[in-house]
């Protein structure tokens, strides 16, 4: 009797394993799954690991309230290293693994190699870490984004503002020895050129050149108002900055995304002192009225967040605003119909993380504001409205 009975309450045990195991598989499988390839070890891996906090947080403040279509948002993803080969086996991984139709890849070199796939797939949007010019091309890349303005258009949003402040001001480029680098040397010399703006010296340096010597001499000999750097997150800046000032040089120095996040500024100090640049996003410590979505992550991230979180959280948010007006339209989640969707985001709030509505006509959302650094503060500031570009 007691055997009888045990094998019983084994059986009914099995039994509600086995639905507790249906249900959660069942919950599972009706998830949003956004698919990652990103970087938490290597050399990017300080963006990386913001950019996943930022994506977590946005998805489970959705998932809190409700999910999208009572389907819950889930983020799979695995490190990379910032390694290409190692991005492409993450992405063949986890979609063979679930059904995904919003990717987030980490690096242009990516991007690129995935992008044959991703055409023939059709079946996902994906976003990601590069603002590579060449991305934004409906026609050649119709199922990529990217949650900021391409570089060139970082570059735009700088000359506008220096036309504004400076008409026919002087300009040197300098770029680093990398696809990153160049990308938008030629569009800056057309966008320079539109402005009435003069570049009158372009230099090329290695990505972490040391001895700057030779190339602070070339500016000292073309006494630019403005120099503009791309392709960098910090050195060589500091570098050239430190020796600009010892020669007496006066230019304003800028610089684009990567270069932006106040914290890696905070040990260079003085030099490092009126350094500007544009964002596509406020920064963690901005606390203006108009900003809900500032005052959320705040509270639920006491401490400083880079700006790599801004990002990963803009990123979520889009792919999620993607999916919803896909699903309130009683369509499937494919390729196609998330991109098409995306595109009639207009006028769209944020919350305040980009202080302005925005639109996303194409594959960028071409909008920025200048900051400068403030040495004593420690603390990126507002220096221009809002800016938006448009080609």
């Amino acid at each position: 009797m007691f055997s009888l009975t045990r094998r019983r309450v084994t059986g009914l045990m099995a039994g509600v394993a086995l639905v507790a195991g249906l249900g959660a598989a069942q919950a599972q499988e009706d998830d949003i799954v956004i698919g990652g390839s990103i970087p938490l070890t290597g050399v990017f891996a300080f963006a990386g690991v913001a950019i996943e906090a930022g994506m977590q947080d946005y998805i489970t403040q959705v998932n809190e309230a409700g999910g999208i279509g009572g389907r819950n948002l889930r983020l799979a993803y695995e490190d990379t290293g910032y390694k290409v080969d190692q991005s492409v086996a993450v992405f063949n991984k986890l979609t063979s693994q679930d059904e995904i139709h919003l990717y987030y890849g980490d690096s242009t070199g990516f991007a690129k190699t995935i992008a044959p796939e991703l055409n023939r797939m059709g079946g996902m949007i994906m976003g990601g870490a590069s603002f590579a010019s060449e991305l934004n091309d409906p026609e050649e890349h119709p199922y990529m984004f990217m949650a900021g303005p391409d570089y060139s258009e970082m570059i735009a949003i700088l000359m506008e503002y220096i036309a504004e402040e400076t008409p026919g001001a002087k300009i040197v480029l300098v770029n680093s020895d990398t696809e990153f680098g160049r990308d938008p040397i030629e569009s800056s010399r057309a966008k320079a050129a539109e402005l009435g703006l003069e570049i009158v010296e372009e230099i090329i340096t290695p990505p972490t050149a040391v001895d700057v010597s030779t190339e602070v001499l070339k500016l000292r000999r073309a006494r630019p108002d403005y120099t503009i750097f791309h392709g960098y997150i910090l050195a060589p800046l500091p570098e050239f900055m430190t020796q600009a000032q010892q020669l007496g040089l006066e230019t304003k120095f800028m610089g684009t995304f990567w270069s932006m996040d106040s914290s890696i500024w905070d040990s260079v100090g003085e030099p490092a002192d009126g350094f500007m640049g544009v964002m596509p996003y406020r920064y963690y410590y901005d606390e203006e009225a108009d900003a809900p979505t500032m005052a959320k992550i705040r509270e639920m991230r006491p401490d400083y967040q880079a700006t790599g979180y801004m990002q990963g959280y803009l990123s979520a948010m889009l792919m999620a605003e993607s999916a919803r007006r896909v699903l309130d339209q009683g369509q499937e989640l494919t390729g196609s119909n998330l991109k098409a969707a995306m595109n009639t985001i207009e006028d769209f709030d944020t919350g305040g993380l980009i202080g302005i509505p925005i639109s996303i006509p194409g594959n960028s959302v071409p909008v920025g504001r200048v900051y400068q650094y403030s040495a004593a503060e420690k603390k990126m500031q507002p220096v221009s409205d809002w800016i938006t570009v448009t080609e």
